[in-house]
């Protein structure tokens, strides 16, 4: 079910992307056949680097946050009760268990990540650790594991290759029309440079625009995660979880590569924000209790 979910978003932005394309190429009075060739370059490129970027996920994580990965039998009271919640949830789930793994910040934090459901790694910081019980643990668990079950990664990674691909496709064809409208008879144009700052610079403002729809469809599957999470362990313990998240939150000095995958992103709210208000997220879990 999860799998067609998949598609149909996929499938459903495609669709929509080729009818701008096709109202576009109407209005220009382009030839469609002479654009494939450009448009199957850009989905090359476009696909095929998020797709790289998703099956490089978990090595990266690993080796950006210097993640500890958990072994069974660890004595941490605490640790080791996670560890068995996320196996008994895996199980439920009917997946491999995760790799689970700790790294050390200030910031009360997890994420997921990982090319497959079978194939990913839930990291916990060490604030997170430290400053929520074990059935919070639990609860922050269950919304990680759900975004896994959920398939919330390859769906991004599908998102992403769609929308890298026709920013690159539209902004080569308009700097053509760009270009195509500063020539006359004794030549002019942009020239060499022109030409790739005008790509630059309209792939820049595409790709901002582009993350408005990214960023909305990021802030719905996180009220999914935890209403996931609600159904694995109650709603209560994931309400405390977020409070304490909240609380605990201390900003990334660094560009945080990750930061949409986390379960908590305190970035000012707007279209472009990943995750929705705390608060908001807390009143939509008490409606589950």
């Amino acid at each position: 079910m999860n799998f067609l979910k998949r598609m149909g978003i996929f499938l459903l932005t495609n669709i929509l992307v080729m009818l701008v394309l096709g109202i576009v190429v109407g209005l220009l009075g382009l030839k469609m056949e002479d654009l494939w060739g450009l448009l199957i370059i850009c989905a090359i490129f476009g696909m095929g680097g998020s797709l790289i970027s998703l099956y490089l996920s978990k090595p990266m994580a690993k080796a950006s946050y210097k993640i500890q990965i958990i072994k069974p039998g660890i004595e941490h009271p605490k640790i080791a009760y996670l560890l068995s919640a996320i196996e008994s949830m895996a199980a439920e789930r009917n997946i491999i268990m995760p790799e689970v793994g700790i790294y050390n910040s200030r910031d009360a934090n997890a994420f997921a990540t990982g090319a497959s459901q079978n194939n990913a790694l839930i990291a916990f910081s060490s604030a997170l650790i430290d400053r929520l019980s074990e059935e919070e643990l639990a609860a922050v668990a269950g919304h990680e594991m759900t975004h896994i079950t959920n398939g919330d990664m390859v769906t991004m990674t599908l998102l992403m290759g769609v929308v890298n691909t026709f920013v690159m496709f539209f902004a080569r064809i308009l700097t053509v029309l760009i270009d195509n409208a500063l020539r006359d008879d004794r030549g002019g144009g942009l020239g060499y440079f022109g030409y790739m700052l005008v790509i630059m610079v309209l792939q820049n403002i595409l790709m901002f625009l582009a993350n408005i729809p990214i960023a909305a469809y990021s802030r719905w599957r996180e009220f999914k995660a935890d209403a996931g999470s609600a159904k694995l362990v109650g709603a209560g313990p994931m309400i405390e979880a977020l409070k304490k998240i909240a609380n605990a939150y201390v900003p990334e000095k660094r560009s945080d590569s990750y930061a949409l995958a986390k379960i908590n992103n305190q970035k000012r709210i707007s279209l472009f924000a990943t995750h929705p208000p705390i608060e908001v997220r807390i009143q939509h879990l008490q409606e589950m209790l």
